[in-house]
């Protein structure tokens, strides 16, 4: 197969969007279904066509966890950190993290995107708002 006829991952286009700071996902032409992560099919109707839709910033939080123990070594020194699942305003969920983690219970509370550079990439990551 020549390299003009490989698939191009959808990944890689998420990936650029980021890199210019802007958080996109996928919106199916056919039954309108908004999903992440990236993927060639709409996981609702199956269909490959679709656009890549950029983020209004507006999120809800679905669910958080603190680690205390860092199970890769990349994050050895950034104990305790949050994995937070939020739910974007236009339906796509994205596993992510907050800024700040305030105590309590945070489930439900609204948060807004801020991307921050992090591995040398520009990461999209959440604050309570």
């Amino acid at each position: 197969m020549a390299e003009d006829e490989l698939i191009r991952d959808p990944a890689d286009d998420w990936r650029q969007a980021l890199s210019g700071k802007k958080l996109t996902f996928q919106t199916c032409a056919s039954c309108g279904h908004n999903w992440l992560p990236a993927r060639e099919d709409c996981p609702e109707c199956w269909t490959p066509d679709w656009r890549w839709t950029e983020a209004g910033g507006g999120a809800t939080v679905i669910s958080w966890v603190i680690y205390h123990v860092a199970f890769d070594p990349r994050f050895r020194d950034r104990t305790p950190y949050n994995v937070t699942l939020v739910e974007l305003d236009e339906g796509p969920r994205l596993i992510t993290n907050l800024t700040e983690m305030p105590e309590g219970d945070i489930t439900g509370r609204r948060a807004q995107l801020v991307f921050e550079e992090d591995f040398d990439r520009q990461l999209p990551r959440f604050r309570l708002v």
